[in-house]
């Protein structure tokens, strides 16, 4: 998963938790078997395989989802206009009138084979934590 390095740390949460959700739509082999706790109570299975969380700026973002799907990698686009509004309808209509390649993307997520993807994202640095440590 790789936001764009300009979003404050709602943001960021927000669009990595949009993209996740969609991610463990579309491939729900990702998501573990459950968990269980002391009194034998079930808990909803994770993701038991790391997702890093990188950051770029926007024209990397651009180049990554050209690339991922030139090597058909599975890329999941979060566009700017997804934090616009809360209506769905409007959000997809004001993408309707756009080329993919010209979203403001916030963030993408690509799966696929692992090493392709870490090729495509080696040299990502972590996104960043909040400034100012503990607050």
């Amino acid at each position: 998963m790789i936001l764009n390095q300009s979003l404050d740390a709602g943001r960021a949460a927000n669009a990595a938790a949009v993209m996740a959700l969609t991610l463990g739509q579309r491939h729900p082999a990702l998501v573990g078997e459950a968990l269980t706790d002391a009194r034998q109570r079930a808990w909803p299975g994770l993701i038991p395989i790391g997702i890093p969380v990188l950051a770029a700026d926007a024209l990397h973002l651009q180049r990554l989802q050209h690339d991922g799907v030139s090597q058909s990698l599975d890329v999941v686009l979060f566009p700017v206009e997804g934090q616009a509004t809360t209506d769905y309808a409007q959000f997809r209509a004001a993408l309707a009138g756009q080329y993919s390649e010209s979203f403001q993307l916030l963030g993408i997520a690509i799966a696929g084979d692992k090493k392709r993807v870490r090729k495509l994202t080696a040299g990502l640095a972590l996104y960043p934590g909040p400034v100012g440590g503990d607050e």
